[in-house]
């Protein structure tokens, strides 16, 4: 299907005025047919009388259409575009079709409930998903609105945009919506389960499949507790009233993102009601879920960007906006800690790989492009310099300059020059400089310091360097603090501006000069610039000693980030890292910075948004990793041990233990699942028992039987993707190739089922196995990806790449297949980026082996 090119998208806006939709949908044979019924009627006025548009419908079979009362002809429907010509001056255009459920989460996505054989549907309209649903003008700036009546089975919930009344039993009509952008159109249909709620005028809904019921019910003051404080804070801080009338929130299944702004119905993958025991670093994920999506009530669907080079201005101040009011509105303080472990790193590796591009980018000819832009870049990078900026500013000129862009753009569309102008006039400073070195260029700075220390053990000279890569040689200002620790605590904190104007990049830190050096010196103290960060030879020298002690959580954070940022940079072995684990994992207190700990040492998954990931098994040559694992379980255990009993600390040491284990282990695996060896305070419960038993089947203690028998006694949805992945994992030939077959030809299968058996195949113990499906990999994707849609390539094909065939002979079989025609973008960029990362892990494994052939580790 061919995507909507901008110059397209420029001509049609300039044509068109969107004045209305009414759509109306019939799920009554949801159960049974894989089709529904789609009619709808859009109006709208044209510049030039007599003149031609298109119109998009992505649908199985249409079956009328008519134009100012004048039929045309179904059949000049060319893929997904339906040619309209000789328009008058306003226009009626009625659209008749049948239209595909999906099983990959885009369009109108059908799921039966292997629990109790009930089906759920809901709708994804996302980028340019909404003609799969839909008639309609599948682009941002051209927006209306929405009036839906829906025909569902009687027994079924139905939920929209707006406010819904089952007139009669089945019969369901919505009121109109004020003007949005076809993107954010969405409902949900099927026996949901549901709670309902009010605050400060605004009906609140939350939304389940039966079989989490009752984890919804007792999470449900907590979800509702949050999402009343972020509706107090928004009000206060945007001076806007929340527009839309009520807000649903819907737990939906096989969802393929975290969530989604749909104006009154956000949509959010159900793995975010808790089933079984989880940390506070999982609750503190769903509450800034609940705040980012929140916040692009105003960003993105109050106004939305006028094409997708600006997606940057929902995603950035959403992700912006979610991390500050966790942070200020909920127990979860410590939210910028978390940002700076994991969601920057994200930011950062991004911005350094092949596909990097500026955060305000104007290379996206195309709405399928903009897919591949939704990364590190557009939400972590972006969120972080939006940090600093207001930082720069200061608050409250911040505030009120985003205000004035409200009442400037209200339900309408804007563009970066819109919001600069709007902060530019409240601040009274140009900010296009700023713009053009932080939105408008690629690629991260690295700031690292020079010290000189006399003898009596006080700074005689520090220096901070700031580098560029040769091939984006941008260097920027930055304002940072400089910390030095003493004894685990902060004992000197300097605040400094780098100019990168003077001395080439070098910043004189004067007031150290003559301050103890003690035992840590830590650049961007604080975490207020974006810029990658190393350490000083003493300051690294030390790292083993000081980090365990080091009592400010963010500071630990900026530690671990960037240690595991130089492994992936092939500047430290891995072996140091795996040293620094040891030593600092025992003592590390606060969940989200364990997480991600255990997350860059033990995860088995490259996962675009994890760069860090599997430090062990990709940077350490294979003849070292058994070694490397023995040592991080142990210190996962000692980290079990010294926590609290039934607390996230031990839960989460746990799950890294497991994914650590090895042979000598599988007894006490098999313990813990039977009972007889299950440590004080630690839950199995159903996630844990299949983590366990993942594991098993990686080292080849547990067979097909015992697979079979687990998904018996957890029918659920996760109980299956369970069982899919453990079953992929398994060291064995047939498991191996029906797993295969899965990942590349299978497209009955669901999203999240195919996406699981690609996420269990590749095993670094398994290297000899699996060697026969690496070129596979490259030889056989490219088909796969030409059959299925962008988002599923990019979920299948992220999942499915050979990550742990660390060889020379795997870059070669990229760049052959890199070198082909036929290649989708979307395969392209995640074999290019993929690629990257895999030649990073050699470089780290060729610096290993050269300092074991020194004597140097």
């Amino acid at each position: 299907m061919p995507s909507l090119t901008r110059d397209e998208a420029v001509a049609r806006a300039e044509m068109l005025r969107v004045h209305a939709y009414r759509i109306d949908l019939d799920l009554t044979a949801a159960a049974d047919a894989g089709t529904f019924a789609s009619t709808t009627t859009i109006l709208f006025s044209a510049q030039r009388q007599g003149g031609e548009t298109f119109v998009e419908v992505r649908c199985a079979q249409l079956h009328e259409v008519t134009l100012n009362g004048a039929r045309l002809d179904p059949a000049s429907l060319v893929d997904n575009r339906l040619l309209l010509p000789g328009l008058a001056a306003e226009n009626e255009l009625v659209v008749r079709a049948s239209m595909e459920y999906s099983n990959t989460g885009e369009g109108l996505h059908r799921f039966t409930d292997p629990e109790d054989g009930a089906v759920y549907l809901y709708a994804q309209s996302f980028l340019d998903d909404a003609q799969r649903v839909f008639a309609c003008f599948d682009q941002p700036d051209l927006k209306a609105p929405f009036t839906l009546t829906v025909s569902a089975p009687s027994e079924w919930e139905v939920a929209g945009n707006g406010v819904g009344t089952q007139v009669t039993p089945g019969r369901w009509e919505f009121a109109t919506t004020q003007p949005l952008a076809t993107y954010f159109v969405s409902l949900i249909a099927g026996p949901y389960h549901v709670r309902r709620d009010e605050h400060d005028g605004i009906p609140l809904g939350l939304y389940c499949r039966r079989g989490l019921a009752a984890h919804l019910d007792k999470d449900a003051d907590e979800l509702f507790g949050f999402t009343k404080a972020f509706f107090d804070r928004y009000h206060e801080l945007f001076a806007v009233r929340y527009p839309f009338g009520k807000y649903d929130q819907a737990f939906v299944p096989e969802f393929n993102e975290g969530a989604m702004e749909n104006a009154g119905l956000i949509t959010i993958r159900d793995d975010a009601i808790f089933r079984s025991a989880v940390a506070d670093d999982e609750r503190e994920v769903r509450a800034e879920f609940i705040a980012h999506e929140m916040a692009h009530m105003w960003f993105g669907d109050f106004i939305t960007m006028r094409w997708w080079d600006d997606l940057w201005l929902n995603e950035s101040f959403a992700e912006y906006m979610g991390y500050r009011l966790t942070s200020e509105a909920t127990r979860f303080t410590g939210a910028w800690t978390s940002f700076a472990i994991g969601r920057k790193g994200w930011g950062y590796a991004a911005d350094q790989r092949p596909s990097t591009h500026p955060v305000a980018s104007d290379s996206l000819l195309d709405a399928g492009l903009a897919l591949l832009n939704f990364d590190g870049i557009s939400y972590a990078k972006g969120a972080a310099v939006l940090r600093q900026l207001v930082a720069w500013l200061g608050d409250d000129v911040f505030i009120a300059g985003l205000r004035a862009h409200f009442a400037a753009h209200a339900f309408g569309n804007a563009t970066l020059d819109d919001l600069l102008n709007a902060l530019s006039r409240a601040s009274g400073r140009d900010l296009s400089a700023w713009a053009e070195v932080w939105l408008r260029r690629a690629q991260v700075n690295t700031l690292r310091p020079e010290v000189s220390v006399g003898p009596d053990g006080r700074f005689t000279a520090v220096e901070i360097v700031q580098t560029a890569p040769s091939e984006f040689p941008t260097l920027r200002p930055h304002r940072i603090a400089v910390g030095v620790y003493h004894d685990g605590s902060l004992r000197q904190r300097v605040e400094v501006d780098v100019d990168p104007t003077i001395d080439a990049g070098r910043t004189n830190v004067a007031e150290l000069v003559g301050v103890p050096a003690g035992d840590f010196l830590l650049l961007n103290d604080g975490d207020l610039t974006y810029a990658k960060i190393r350490f000083d030879e003493a300051s690294r020298a030390g790292l083993s000693m000081v980090l365990p002690s080091l009592t400010d959580p963010l500071a630990r954070a900026l530690v671990w980030a960037a240690a595991a940022d130089a492994v992936r940079d092939a500047e430290v072995p891995a072996t140091e890292f795996v040293a620094l684990c040891a030593a600092g994992m025992p003592a590390e207190t606060t969940p989200s910075v364990l997480q991600d700990l255990v997350r860059f040492a033990t995860s088995r998954l490259v996962d675009a948004r994890f760069p860090h990931t599997g430090v062990v098994d990709r940077f350490l040559p294979a003849e070292a990793q058994p070694v490397a694992r023995a040592t991080i379980a142990q210190a996962l255990l000692g980290a079990m041990d010294a926590a609290p009993h039934g607390g996230g600390i031990q839960l989460i040491a746990a799950r890294g233990f497991i994914s650590s284990a090895g042979p000598a282990d599988v007894s006490r695996l098999r313990g813990w699942l039977d009972g007889s060896q299950t440590p004080t305070g630690l839950e199995i419960d159903a996630e844990m028992r299949w983590t366990v038993l993942g594991r098993l089947s990686v080292l080849g203690a547990v067979g097909e039987d015992d697979i079979e028998a687990e998904h018996e006694r957890d029918r659920s949805a996760s109980g299956a993707e369970h069982a899919a992945r453990c079953r992929a994992a398994r060291p064995d030939v047939d498991a191996k190739a029906a797993a295969w077959r899965i990942i590349v030809a299978d497209d009955s299968l669901s999203n999240r089922l195919v996406g699981a058996a690609a996420e269990g195949f590749w095993q670094p113990q398994q290297t000899d196995l699996t060697r026969p499906y690496v070129p596979r990999y490259f030889d056989e994707m490219p088909a796969a990806a030409a059959r299925r849609s962008q988002m599923m390539t990019l979920l299948v094909s992220e999942a499915a790449y050979p990550r742990h065939a660390v060889e020379p002979e795997t870059v070669e079989a990229a760049q052959r297949m890199l070198a082909r025609p036929d290649v989708t973008p979307g395969l392209r960029r995640v074999v290019t980026d993929y690629t990257d990362e895999l030649q990073r892990a050699l470089a780290g494994r060729s610096l290993v082996r050269a300092l074991a052939g020194r004597g140097d580790h």
